[in-house]
Protein backbone atom coordinates (compact mmCIF):
# COMPACT_ATOMS: atom_id res chain seq x y z
CA UNK A 1 0.00 0.00 0.00
CA UNK A 2 2.87 2.39 0.82
CA UNK A 3 4.35 1.79 -2.62
CA UNK A 4 1.02 2.71 -4.25
CA UNK A 5 0.90 6.06 -2.43
CA UNK A 6 4.54 6.73 -3.25
CA UNK A 7 3.92 5.89 -6.90
CA UNK A 8 0.90 8.22 -7.01
CA UNK A 9 2.99 11.02 -5.54
CA UNK A 10 5.70 10.50 -8.12
CA UNK A 11 3.10 10.42 -10.90
CA UNK A 12 1.51 13.67 -9.69
CA UNK A 13 4.89 15.41 -9.52
CA UNK A 14 5.79 14.04 -12.95
CA UNK A 15 2.56 15.40 -14.42
CA UNK A 16 3.31 18.87 -13.03
CA UNK A 17 6.89 18.90 -14.34
CA UNK A 18 5.71 17.52 -17.69
CA UNK A 19 3.24 20.39 -18.02
CA UNK A 20 5.97 22.90 -17.14
CA UNK A 21 8.24 21.30 -19.74
CA UNK A 22 5.58 21.78 -22.41
CA UNK A 23 5.08 25.40 -21.31
CA UNK A 24 8.83 26.01 -21.44
CA UNK A 25 8.80 25.23 -25.17
CA UNK A 26 6.76 28.39 -25.77
CA UNK A 27 8.18 30.67 -23.09
CA UNK A 28 11.47 31.78 -21.61
CA UNK A 29 11.21 29.13 -18.89
CA UNK A 30 14.47 27.44 -19.84
CA UNK A 31 16.02 25.99 -16.72
CA UNK A 32 18.31 23.03 -16.23
CA UNK A 33 16.46 22.07 -13.06
CA UNK A 34 13.29 21.44 -15.08
CA UNK A 35 15.01 18.98 -17.44
CA UNK A 36 16.77 17.28 -14.54
CA UNK A 37 13.53 16.99 -12.56
CA UNK A 38 11.73 15.47 -15.56
CA UNK A 39 14.44 12.86 -16.10
CA UNK A 40 14.64 11.96 -12.41
CA UNK A 41 10.87 11.75 -11.94
CA UNK A 42 10.15 9.73 -15.07
CA UNK A 43 12.85 7.24 -14.09
CA UNK A 44 11.68 6.98 -10.49
CA UNK A 45 8.02 6.61 -11.49
CA UNK A 46 8.93 3.94 -14.04
CA UNK A 47 10.76 1.91 -11.41
CA UNK A 48 7.98 2.48 -8.88
CA UNK A 49 5.31 1.35 -11.35
CA UNK A 50 7.16 -1.86 -12.13
CA UNK A 51 7.69 -2.50 -8.42
CA UNK A 52 3.93 -2.89 -8.05
CA UNK A 53 4.16 -6.11 -10.06
CA UNK A 54 7.60 -7.48 -9.17
CA UNK A 55 9.73 -7.61 -6.03
CA UNK A 56 11.34 -4.22 -5.47
CA UNK A 57 14.80 -5.74 -5.11
CA UNK A 58 14.49 -7.37 -8.54
CA UNK A 59 13.38 -4.12 -10.18
CA UNK A 60 16.16 -2.16 -8.51
CA UNK A 61 18.76 -4.76 -9.49
CA UNK A 62 17.60 -4.74 -13.11
CA UNK A 63 17.55 -0.93 -13.15
CA UNK A 64 21.08 -0.75 -11.76
CA UNK A 65 22.35 -3.20 -14.40
CA UNK A 66 20.67 -1.22 -17.18
CA UNK A 67 22.00 2.07 -15.81
CA UNK A 68 25.57 0.79 -15.44
CA UNK A 69 25.62 -0.90 -18.83
CA UNK A 70 23.96 2.03 -20.60
CA UNK A 71 26.15 4.57 -18.84
CA UNK A 72 29.32 2.61 -19.64
CA UNK A 73 28.50 2.22 -23.32
CA UNK A 74 27.60 5.92 -23.51
CA UNK A 75 31.00 6.83 -22.07
CA UNK A 76 32.71 4.52 -24.58
CA UNK A 77 30.63 6.01 -27.39
CA UNK A 78 31.60 9.57 -26.47
CA UNK A 79 35.31 8.73 -26.23
CA UNK A 80 35.73 6.51 -29.30
CA UNK A 81 32.80 7.52 -31.51
CA UNK A 82 31.51 3.95 -31.54
CA UNK A 83 29.06 2.25 -31.60
CA UNK A 84 26.70 5.22 -31.98
CA UNK A 85 28.73 7.57 -34.14
CA UNK A 86 30.78 10.64 -33.30
CA UNK A 87 29.09 13.38 -31.28
CA UNK A 88 29.99 16.33 -29.09
CA UNK A 89 28.31 16.83 -25.73
CA UNK A 90 26.78 20.27 -25.19
CA UNK A 91 27.14 22.35 -22.06
CA UNK A 92 23.33 22.27 -21.62
CA UNK A 93 23.53 18.57 -20.78
CA UNK A 94 24.89 19.40 -17.32
CA UNK A 95 27.54 17.45 -15.41
CA UNK A 96 29.26 14.60 -17.22
CA UNK A 97 30.23 11.06 -16.28
CA UNK A 98 34.03 11.15 -15.84
CA UNK A 99 34.02 14.23 -18.05
CA UNK A 100 32.45 12.38 -20.99
CA UNK A 101 28.79 11.41 -21.46
CA UNK A 102 25.90 13.41 -19.91
CA UNK A 103 24.97 12.44 -16.34
CA UNK A 104 21.42 11.56 -17.41
CA UNK A 105 22.35 8.84 -19.90
CA UNK A 106 22.12 5.93 -17.39
CA UNK A 107 18.63 7.11 -16.39
CA UNK A 108 17.61 7.55 -20.02
CA UNK A 109 18.59 3.95 -20.73
CA UNK A 110 16.53 2.75 -17.77
CA UNK A 111 13.50 4.78 -18.85
CA UNK A 112 13.70 3.77 -22.51
CA UNK A 113 14.21 0.04 -21.93
CA UNK A 114 11.77 -0.54 -19.05
CA UNK A 115 8.93 1.43 -20.65
CA UNK A 116 9.55 -0.10 -24.06
CA UNK A 117 9.41 -3.53 -22.43
CA UNK A 118 6.18 -2.58 -20.68
CA UNK A 119 4.60 -1.51 -23.98
CA UNK A 120 5.90 -4.68 -25.65
CA UNK A 121 4.19 -6.75 -22.95
CA UNK A 122 0.89 -5.07 -23.79
CA UNK A 123 1.36 -5.74 -27.50
CA UNK A 124 2.25 -9.40 -26.90
CA UNK A 125 -0.36 -10.06 -24.23
CA UNK A 126 -2.39 -12.43 -26.47
CA UNK A 127 0.72 -14.58 -26.97
CA UNK A 128 2.12 -14.58 -23.44
CA UNK A 129 1.60 -18.37 -23.10
CA UNK A 130 3.50 -19.30 -26.25
CA UNK A 131 7.00 -20.80 -26.21
CA UNK A 132 8.53 -17.97 -28.19
CA UNK A 133 7.03 -15.22 -26.03
CA UNK A 134 10.31 -14.39 -24.28
CA UNK A 135 12.25 -14.00 -27.52
CA UNK A 136 9.45 -11.94 -29.06
CA UNK A 137 9.37 -9.72 -25.99
CA UNK A 138 13.10 -9.02 -26.18
CA UNK A 139 12.94 -8.38 -29.92
CA UNK A 140 9.97 -6.01 -29.82
CA UNK A 141 11.44 -4.21 -26.80
CA UNK A 142 14.63 -3.62 -28.78
CA UNK A 143 12.66 -2.24 -31.73
CA UNK A 144 10.55 0.02 -29.50
CA UNK A 145 13.68 1.29 -27.71
CA UNK A 146 15.18 2.21 -31.09
CA UNK A 147 11.91 3.99 -32.00
CA UNK A 148 12.00 5.82 -28.67
CA UNK A 149 15.52 6.98 -29.42
CA UNK A 150 14.49 7.89 -32.98
CA UNK A 151 11.83 10.25 -31.62
CA UNK A 152 14.10 11.54 -28.84
CA UNK A 153 17.05 12.60 -31.02
CA UNK A 154 15.59 15.82 -32.55
CA UNK A 155 14.42 16.84 -29.07
CA UNK A 156 17.84 16.20 -27.54
CA UNK A 157 19.84 17.92 -30.28
CA UNK A 158 17.71 20.76 -31.66
CA UNK A 159 15.57 21.69 -28.64
CA UNK A 160 17.81 20.92 -25.66
CA UNK A 161 21.25 20.94 -27.30
CA UNK A 162 22.37 18.02 -25.12
CA UNK A 163 24.78 16.89 -27.84
CA UNK A 164 25.66 17.55 -31.47
CA UNK A 165 26.38 14.92 -34.11
CA UNK A 166 29.48 15.21 -36.23
CA UNK A 167 29.11 14.76 -40.02
CA UNK A 168 29.58 11.25 -41.39
CA UNK A 169 30.53 9.93 -44.82
CA UNK A 170 27.11 8.33 -45.22
CA UNK A 171 24.58 10.56 -47.01
CA UNK A 172 21.61 9.38 -44.92
CA UNK A 173 20.99 10.54 -41.35
CA UNK A 174 18.08 11.45 -39.08
CA UNK A 175 18.37 15.15 -38.30
CA UNK A 176 22.11 14.71 -37.99
CA UNK A 177 22.08 11.40 -36.14
CA UNK A 178 23.66 8.51 -38.10
CA UNK A 179 21.41 5.50 -38.66
CA UNK A 180 23.97 3.26 -36.94
CA UNK A 181 23.03 5.02 -33.70
CA UNK A 182 19.54 3.51 -33.72
CA UNK A 183 20.76 0.06 -34.74
CA UNK A 184 23.24 0.19 -31.86
CA UNK A 185 20.49 1.10 -29.38
CA UNK A 186 18.49 -1.95 -30.50
CA UNK A 187 21.45 -4.34 -30.33
CA UNK A 188 22.62 -3.07 -26.94
CA UNK A 189 19.06 -3.35 -25.60
CA UNK A 190 19.00 -7.02 -26.61
CA UNK A 191 22.31 -7.64 -24.83
CA UNK A 192 21.16 -5.84 -21.69
CA UNK A 193 17.87 -7.75 -21.62
CA UNK A 194 19.78 -11.01 -21.91
CA UNK A 195 21.10 -10.32 -18.41
CA UNK A 196 18.15 -8.50 -16.84
CA UNK A 197 15.17 -10.52 -18.12
CA UNK A 198 15.42 -13.18 -15.37
CA UNK A 199 15.01 -10.38 -12.82
CA UNK A 200 11.94 -9.02 -14.59
CA UNK A 201 9.94 -12.26 -14.72
CA UNK A 202 7.13 -12.71 -12.21
CA UNK A 203 7.80 -16.18 -10.89
CA UNK A 204 4.76 -16.28 -8.63
CA UNK A 205 1.90 -18.40 -9.93
CA UNK A 206 -1.29 -16.36 -9.99
CA UNK A 207 -4.30 -15.61 -12.12
CA UNK A 208 -3.80 -13.62 -15.28
CA UNK A 209 -2.68 -10.14 -14.17
CA UNK A 210 -4.48 -7.04 -15.33
CA UNK A 211 -2.70 -5.10 -18.08
CA UNK A 212 -0.45 -2.29 -16.87
CA UNK A 213 -0.93 0.80 -19.02
CA UNK A 214 1.60 2.97 -17.17
CA UNK A 215 4.45 2.31 -19.64
CA UNK A 216 2.11 3.25 -22.50
CA UNK A 217 1.21 6.48 -20.69
CA UNK A 218 4.91 7.35 -20.34
CA UNK A 219 5.51 6.37 -23.97
CA UNK A 220 2.60 8.47 -25.25
CA UNK A 221 3.55 11.45 -23.08
CA UNK A 222 7.09 11.32 -24.44
CA UNK A 223 5.84 11.23 -28.04
CA UNK A 224 3.62 14.25 -27.34
CA UNK A 225 6.54 16.18 -25.83
CA UNK A 226 8.90 15.26 -28.65
CA UNK A 227 6.27 16.05 -31.29
CA UNK A 228 5.46 19.48 -29.85
CA UNK A 229 9.13 20.39 -29.51
CA UNK A 230 9.75 19.30 -33.11
CA UNK A 231 6.86 21.48 -34.26
CA UNK A 232 8.30 24.45 -32.39
CA UNK A 233 11.61 23.86 -34.21
CA UNK A 234 9.67 23.40 -37.52
CA UNK A 235 11.06 19.87 -37.90
CA UNK A 236 7.96 18.61 -39.67
CA UNK A 237 9.39 15.24 -40.65
CA UNK A 238 10.09 14.58 -36.96
CA UNK A 239 6.55 15.67 -36.09
CA UNK A 240 5.13 13.22 -38.63
CA UNK A 241 7.30 10.37 -37.36
CA UNK A 242 6.37 11.07 -33.73
CA UNK A 243 2.67 10.99 -34.63
CA UNK A 244 2.98 7.74 -36.57
CA UNK A 245 5.08 6.02 -33.89
CA UNK A 246 2.83 7.23 -31.08
CA UNK A 247 -0.48 6.30 -32.69
CA UNK A 248 0.67 2.97 -34.16
CA UNK A 249 2.22 1.87 -30.86
CA UNK A 250 -0.87 2.87 -28.89
CA UNK A 251 -3.17 0.96 -31.28
CA UNK A 252 -1.15 -2.25 -31.06
CA UNK A 253 -0.71 -1.94 -27.29
CA UNK A 254 -4.40 -1.30 -26.57
CA UNK A 255 -5.44 -4.04 -28.98
CA UNK A 256 -3.14 -6.50 -27.23
CA UNK A 257 -4.26 -5.44 -23.76
CA UNK A 258 -7.94 -5.95 -24.62
CA UNK A 259 -7.37 -9.44 -26.07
Amino acid sequence: MKNHWFHRLLTALLAIVFALEIISLFTSLKSGWLDASLILLVTASTISALSRQLPSQNVLAASIIIALAGGAISVVGEIFGNPFGSFLVGVESGPRIFGTAPWAMPLIWVTFILNSRGVARLILRPWRKTRTYGFRLIGITAVLTAFFEFAFEPFATFTKHFWFWEPTQLPVSWHGAPLVNFVSWAVITILILAFTTPLLINKQLSKRPAPDFYPLIIWSGAMILFGISAAVETLWSAVAVDIVIGIATAIFAIRGARW
